[in-house]
């Protein structure tokens, strides 16, 4: 299940729901062990009504996101390694018609002309936009951040032409 601390898993769930696309949240709380090592969850099942159903892991940051220097960084995507080798590991153990996403949840904050130009979600008083990746595309396009935190992100303009809003991926 979304967990309901997690403001950006349930602004998510709501945008869904709100546009009836069928889900089902996973419960996090139960880790799936594959050839006997644990895998890490992903957040929501979602069954739009095409030909494939999604496994999706949502990645929550703000938009701006602010460094303690004070700088704006737009389009913060980066994720772990265990967030890329746990949705291989689904997306294989799941097969066709699934497909594995990564749902960047952006919380809007700072100047409205610089936000992403999709329609924000508005959720508990705070705006939202959701841009989603595939697995396949983040793979092949994403580089080492860093080695200590074992993270993975993408260069921003590369993330610009593969990012989509979730609507193209709808019926």
């Amino acid at each position: 299940m979304a967990r309901k601390d997690h403001h950006y898993e349930s602004a998510f769930q709501d945008y869904l729901r709100s546009r009836g696309i069928p889900y089902c949240p996973v419960n996090e709380a139960k880790k799936a062990i594959f050839s006997g090592g644990k895998v890490k969850s992903f957040d929501f099942l979602v069954y739009p009504g095409g030909p494939c159903h999604w496994l999706v892991d949502v990645k929550g940051r703000r938009f701006p996101s602010v460094t303690t220097r004070g700088a704006k960084r737009y389009w913060e995507n980066w994720i772990t390694h265990e967030d890329l080798t746990g949705m291989r590991a689904w997306q294989e153990a799941f097969g066709d018609p699934f497909r594995s996403f990564f749902v960047f949840a952006y919380l809007l904050d700072g100047d409205v002309q610089r936000w992403p130009i999709i329609r924000p979600h508005l959720f508990n008083g705070r705006y939202y936009a959701f841009l989603c990746v595939t697995l396949d595309d983040y793979e092949r396009h994403s580089r080492p951040r860093s080695d200590s935190w074992q993270t993975l992100s993408v260069a921003t303009a590369v993330f610009r032409e593969i990012a989509q809003p979730i609507k193209p991926f709808e019926p």
